[in-house]
């Protein structure tokens, strides 16, 4: 049974558990107040009942000590007795009307023969046979002489029954009142959590497998207090962190699949190319010989392009996977010269871009991996010259600022959309939708720049405008990590 009280109290539901509760306490309040209330007005009476008693004894003890008998006024249906107590042993006086005794006087004579002994008045509250319960007080009207005279409590019992009775009428109401309307208050009180969870009902029942899934609710209200209202805010925070998760989401799984279908596409054409020159180079063997260096050149030529796309993506996996491996072997090594020898380089290969160099004076010791830090600015280089015409200048300046090592890599070129200068460092990405090789490579070069820069703790900044466009690459003196520049970042995939 109490088994089953406790499941379904627990099903109950929020507002009907906590009136219910309210309720018990309520009604615990009412009993003590109410026990409290008939305790005071039951000793209230009682002691008014024992002043009657006194003051009605003391007007009948002087008749008695001037008369030698009991006259004067008597109190409806009260008892008297007198007592010669004299000899040690109480002797009952005859009274002078019968009605002045009940049926059975062993309680006055009891309380007569205490009083002899104790020498002070004594109270006593006995029931009476055929009587009912009475009120006894005895006192000594004169030396060997005791008066016990016996109140009724009717009238007593009657009122603080009448007393109980409207008191567990006028609680009962006020408990139902209190249950009632308390479960009504609580209920509207709650309802902004009623409504709370309304909405975490639309949200489970939301599809949040869509790629480009949002939640469209959101708990709405000014009601509930603040206790009510800071729980709508904290739910509403985290449906916005949930939104913004599920945007993060959704545009990595796009950048993966993108990812996918651009290092596929790159992977086929070489693949594609060294199948065909594979099979031009069976043929030339067995046909025309002298094709067969020809053909071999080629394949070597797709077999390294297809290695360089295969090292770029390895070297990005890495650097996602840091906290895993360490793709950097950092010393302490010049920067100025490192510039010095990707311009030489630079010249070498590309003699139709005017380049100047501008290292500032003496050396500039930071702390990096030569080889990475290299290929950052054979990178950056390689992108102002394919990106640009020939003939096209571009210059080199590195600089130190607020314990930061600086180098600009700067060109006069054509320069880069605005919408598109968020995405160049996105892997695959080219300004030039067009997928043809003779101007740029795979898509991976700014990609691959971008995260050897941060993988040192630094950032790459890009300025660009029509006629000049500067990427900025940002490297700590003193080792501790950079902010992030503004703008979006770029997402590893």
């Amino acid at each position: 049974m109490i088994a089953r009280l406790r499941r379904a109290y627990r099903g109950m539901r929020l507002g009907t558990r906590l009136a219910l509760g309210l309720g018990a306490l309520s009604l615990v309040v009412f009993a003590v107040v109410g026990t409290a209330l008939t305790t005071y007005m039951r000793d209230y009476l009682s002691a008014q009942l024992d002043t009657q008693l006194a003051q009605a004894q003391i007007a009948q003890s002087k008749s008695i000590a001037d008369y030698g008998t009991l006259s004067g006024k008597k109190y409806y249906s009260w008892f008297y007795a007198v007592y010669d107590v004299s000899d040690g042993t109480p002797e009952l006086r005859r009274p002078e009307d019968p009605a002045d005794l009940p049926e059975d006087v062993d309680d006055f004579t009891a309380l007569a023969s205490a009083q002899s002994a104790a020498h002070t008045e004594l109270l006593r509250t006995e029931h009476l046979r055929g009587a009912g319960t009475y009120r006894l007080r005895a006192c000594e009207v004169e030396p060997g002489v005791i008066l016990v005279s016996a109140a009724p409590m009717e009238d007593i019992e009657d009122t603080v029954g009448q007393l109980i009775t409207i008191q567990v009428v006028t609680f009962a109401l006020a408990l139902l009142a209190l249950v009632g309307f308390g479960r009504r208050m609580l209920r509207r009180g709650l309802k902004p959590l009623s409504d709370m969870a309304s909405t975490a009902h639309g949200i489970a029942s939301h599809d949040l497998t869509e790629s480009a899934a949002r939640l469209p609710l959101r708990a709405d209200g000014r009601d509930g207090g603040p206790e009510v209202d800071e729980l709508r805010t904290a739910f509403n925070t985290m449906l916005e962190h949930i939104d913004d998760s599920l945007a993060v989401r959704a545009e990595a799984e796009q950048r993966l699949r993108r990812f996918v279908a651009d290092a596929s596409h790159e992977l086929r054409t070489p693949l594609m190319s060294v199948r065909g020159y594979a099979d031009l180079f069976q043929y030339a063997a067995a046909n025309a010989p002298e094709e067969r260096d020809r053909h071999l050149a080629r394949l070597r030529a797709e077999a390294a392009r297809m290695g360089i796309l295969l090292d770029d993506l390895l070297l990005l996996a890495r650097l996602d996977a840091a906290e895993v491996e360490a793709p950097l072997r950092c010393e302490d090594a010049d920067l100025a010269e490192l510039v010095q020898q990707a311009a030489d380089a630079f010249r070498a290969s590309r003699p139709d871009h005017p380049l100047t160099v501008t290292a500032g004076p003496g050396a500039l010791k930071v702390r990096l991996d030569p080889q990475r830090v290299r290929q950052v600015l054979d990178n950056l280089l390689a992108n102002a010259a394919v990106h640009t015409p020939p003939g096209t200048p571009v210059s080199v300046d590195v600089t130190v600022a607020s314990h930061t090592a600086l180098v600009r890599i700067a060109d006069a070129g054509p320069g880069i959309p605005p919408e598109d200068q968020e995405r160049v460092f996105d892997r695959f990405y080219r300004v030039d939708k067009a997928r043809s090789r003779d101007r740029g490579g795979s898509g991976l070069g700014l990609a691959v720049a971008h995260s050897l820069v941060r993988a040192h703790g630094g950032r790459i900044e890009l300025d660009s405008e029509p006629g000049a466009t500067v990427f900025t690459v940002c490297l700590p003196l003193d080792g501790a990590a950079l902010p992030a520049a503004p703008g979006p970042e770029t997402t590893a995939v």
